[in-house]
C-alpha cells in the first residue's frame, strides 16, 4: 500500500481547527450525510448507516470483519467500498448480462444504498403473468450476451473465417520466400508443411494459386502498393509487406471480389501483432488499389517489373532482347500440367481432356488437386513437364542397361528410367525427397534402388550410363518456381555451376569406358550448361560429344544448338491458348566415355 498522504499519523485524521482529539472512529457516531473525506474520498454514506432492523443477524460494524474472509475491504471500481454482505447472501442473484433489460429496480441515488429503498412489505406483488418484462419467454431481452458480443480480439468476424486459414498460410509462406526459403523446401516438411496438410484439398488449392500469383507478379504487386504509401514500410515489417502483397495478389489478377480480399487482410492484420497498428492502412491501400486497379495495370511494364533485372540482362545477353522479353512474358503465365503417360497418350489426352504434345507427354490446363484426377491412383501417370522428359530420350535404349540418375529426387526421371526397362539406381542426398520418390514409385508398381548419399563423394559402379540433372538456379523453370526468382542471386551461378563442375567430374568416373553420359540443367544461364560441357572440351577430359538430331527429339529442330546439345526456352511450343504453350528451360548435352 502506498502512502496514505501528508497529516496522517497511524491512521488518525486531524480535525478541524481548534478542535480537540476526536475519538477513536469505532466510537464516534455516524454523521447524517457526511462522508469521510481522507485521502481516498469521501466515504459512501451507505457504508456509515446502522444495521438494518429487518437483518438481526447483521453484526455491528465494529464486530465484522473487514472482509468476508477476514481480508482487506473490496472496493468497486471508483474506489468506493462495496457494501458488506456475510457470507452465502445470495440476494443479488447472478450477474446480469448486457441488453437483458433494465435492472430489476430503480438506480440508487444518494443517501440511498446501491440498490436504492425496498419498496415496503418486501419485493412487492408479482405482476401477473409470471415474471413480467423480464420473464422466460419474452423474447424482448434479445440473445444472450454471447450472441451480441463482438468477435474476441484476433478473430475475424463470422462470415469471414471461409479460406481464412488457407490465407493466412499463403502470408506465412510468402514470409518464408522473402527470408530465402524455397516454397517446394516449405511445403515438404516443417510447421508450415504441415499445416498445409491439415486444410482439405480445396483450400490447399486456394494456398497454391495465391502464393504463385503473389510471387510470379511480385514486381506489378510491390508497384501497385508503393503508389499508395507515403514512405516504404520498415524492412522487418515482413508480414505486413506479405498480407498486402496476398491481398493485391487476388485483387488485381485473380476471380476474387475485392471486399472479400480487403476485409480478410485487415483481419490477418489485427490478429498480427506488429501488423495490427497498420489495419487503417492496410485497409485505405487495399480500397484504392481495387478502385483503381484498371489504370494501375495499364500503365505497368509486366516483363520488366515481374522480372528481376540481373537475369532480363544476363539473357538479353545470352539470347537477344526480343528473345529475353519473350522468355520474361512466358513465366508470367500459369503453367500447364504435364503428364508422362505409361501407354496410350491419344486415349489419356481425350480423357483428361487434354492435348498430346511431341514428346508424347500429355498436357492439361492446370486446376483442381491432382490427386483427384483420373488415373492418379491406378498409377497410370507421373506429372513432368515435356521439357523434363528429354534427357531420358536421349539416352537411347535403356532396356537392362545398369543406370545411375544421380541428383535424382523428385524422380521423374527415374520413373521414366524404371518404365523403360532400366535397372536404375537413383542418389540424392536428401532423404526426405527420397521418401517422395519411393512413395512415387510404389503408386506407379515401378522399382529402383535407391540410395541417400552426396553424390560428389559417393563411390559405386561402373555404370553403363549415368543421369545428371545438377543442382542449379532453375531460372528455366520461374514459370512453375517463381520462388526462385526471388531467393537466387546473380551469385548463385558462380556458387552452383562451381558444385556442377565436381559432379560432372565425378559422374565421369562412375561411367564405364563407352558408356553414355546426359548432362543436365533446368537453367538458362550459360556457366551451367554449355560453359560446362566447354571445359570439359578444353580439358581434354577423358569423354566426347554425341551431337543430338532433331530427329531424336521429335522434330524440334529449333531447340538443338549449334553444338549439337539441346536448348529448350520457356517461349518454345507456342499454342494459340498461352495455357497450352511452352516449356521448361532445360540445357542437355550427351557425352560418350572415352574407351
Amino acid at each position: 500500500m502506498g502512502p496514505r498522504g501528508p497529516g496522517l499519523d497511524g491512521g488518525r485524521s486531524p480535525g478541524a481547527a481548534g478542535d480537540g482529539p476526536r475519538p477513536p472512529r469505532r466510537d464516534r457516531p455516524a454523521e447524517a450525510g457526511a462522508g469521510f473525506a481522507g485521502p481516498r474520498g469521501p466515504r459512501s454514506e451507505s457504508f456509515d448507516r446502522p444495521p438494518r432492523a429487518d437483518r438481526p443477524d447483521r453484526p455491528p460494524r465494529a464486530e465484522r470483519p473487514a472482509g468476508a474472509d477476514g481480508g482487506p475491504r473490496r472496493r468497486d471500481e471508483a474506489g468506493a467500498p462495496r457494501p458488506y454482505r456475510p457470507a452465502g447472501d445470495d440476494r443479488r442473484g447472478p450477474p446480469r448480462g448486457e441488453g437483458q433489460g433494465p435492472a430489476r429496480g430503480p438506480r440508487a441515488e444518494a443517501g440511498q444504498g446501491p440498490r436504492g429503498p425496498r419498496p415496503e412489505g418486501g419485493r412487492g406483488p408479482r405482476p401477473e403473468g409470471g415474471r413480467g418484462p423480464q420473464g422466460r419467454g419474452d423474447d424482448r431481452r434479445g440473445p444472450p450476451r454471447d450472441d451480441r458480443r463482438g468477435p474476441p480480439r484476433g478473430r475475424p468476424p463470422q462470415g469471414r473465417t471461409l479460406g481464412l486459414e488457407a490465407r493466412k498460410l499463403a502470408v506465412d509462406l510468402v514470409v518464408g520466400v522473402r527470408k530465402g526459403r524455397l516454397l517446394d523446401q516449405l511445403l515438404d516438411e516443417g510447421f508450415l508443411a504441415r499445416r498445409y496438410q491439415t486444410l482439405d484439398a480445396r483450400d490447399r488449392a486456394l494456398v497454391r494459386a495465391v502464393v504463385g500469383v503473389a510471387l510470379r507478379r511480385h514486381g506489378q504487386i510491390e508497384d501497385a502498393i508503393g503508389r499508395y504509401l507515403q514512405r516504404p514500410l520498415p524492412d522487418k515489417a515482413l508480414t505486413l509487406k506479405a498480407i498486402l502483397e496476398v491481398a493485391a495478389a487476388q485483387i488485381l489478377f485473380m476471380d476474387v471480389a475485392d471486399h472479400a480480399a480487403v476485409a480478410i487482410a485487415v483481419d490477418l492484420a489485427g490478429a498480427d501483432p506488429d501488423a495490427a497498428p497498420y489495419k487503417g492502412l492496410v485497409n485505405a491501400v487495399l480500397r484504392r488499389i481495387g478502385a483503381e486497379k484498371g489504370d494501375i495495370l495499364r500503365a505497368q511494364d509486366a516483363v520488366a517489373l515481374d522480372t528481376p533485372a540481373w537475369l532480363l540482362e544476363r539473357w538479353t545477353a545470352a539470347y537477344g532482347a526480343e528473345t529475353a522479353r519473350a522468355i520474361a512474358a512466358s513465366h508470367l503465365v500459369e503453367p500447364s500440367l504435364d503428364l508422362t503417360v505409361k501407354s496410350d497418350p491419344e486415349g489419356w489426352a481425350a480423357r483428361l481432356g487434354g492435348i498430346v504434345l511431341p514428346t508424347g507427354s500429355v498436357r492439361l490446363v492446370s486446376s483442381g488437386s491432382i490427386d483427384k484426377i483420373e488415373g492418379y491412383d491406378e498409377g497410370a501417370w507421373w506429372v513432368q513437364d515435356a521439357a523434363a522428359t528429354i534427357p531420358v530420350h536421349l539416352l537411347g535404349d535403356v532396356a537392362g542397361r545398369k543406370v545411375a540418375d544421380l541428383c535424382a529426387a523428385p524422380g521423374g526421371k527415374t520413373a521414366m528410367l524404371a518404365h523403360r526397362g532400366a535397372d536404375v539406381t537413383a542418389v540424392d542426398q536428401s532423404e526426405h525427397r527420397l521418401g517422395r520418390l519411393q512413395r512415387n514409385l510404389f503408386r506407379l508398381d515401378l522399382k529402383a534402388s535407391v540410395e541417400v548419399a552426396d553424390v560428389a563423394e559417393w563411390l559405386r559402379g561402373p555404370f553403363d550410363m549415368i543421369l545428371l540433372d545438377a543442382p542449379c538456379t532453375a531460372t528455366g523453370t520461374l514459370r512453375r518456381h517463381p520462388d526462385g526468382a526471388l531467393s537466387k542471386g546473380p551469385e548463385d551461378v558462380a556458387k552452383l555451376a562451381a558444385l556442377q563442375r565436381r559432379l560432372l567430374d565425378q559422374a565421369i568416373r562412375l561411367l564405364r569406358p563407352g558408356g553414355l553420359i546426359v548432362y543436365s540443367v533446368c537453367s538458362l544461364e550459360p556457366e551451367e550448361g554449355p560453359d560446362q560441357i566447354r571445359r570439359l572440351m578444353l580439358i581434354d577430359a577423358p569423354v566426347e560429344r554425341v551431337p543430338v538430331t532433331a530427329d531424336e527429339v521429335f522434330g524440334l529442330a529449333e531447340i538443338v544448338t549449334e553444338e549439337g546439345d539441346v536448348r529448350t526456352l520457356p517461349s518454345h511450343l507456342p499454342n494459340a491458348d498461352p495455357r497450352l504453350a511452352g516449356l521448361d528451360g532445360f540445357f542437355a548435352a550427351r557425352l560418350r566415355k572415352k574407351i
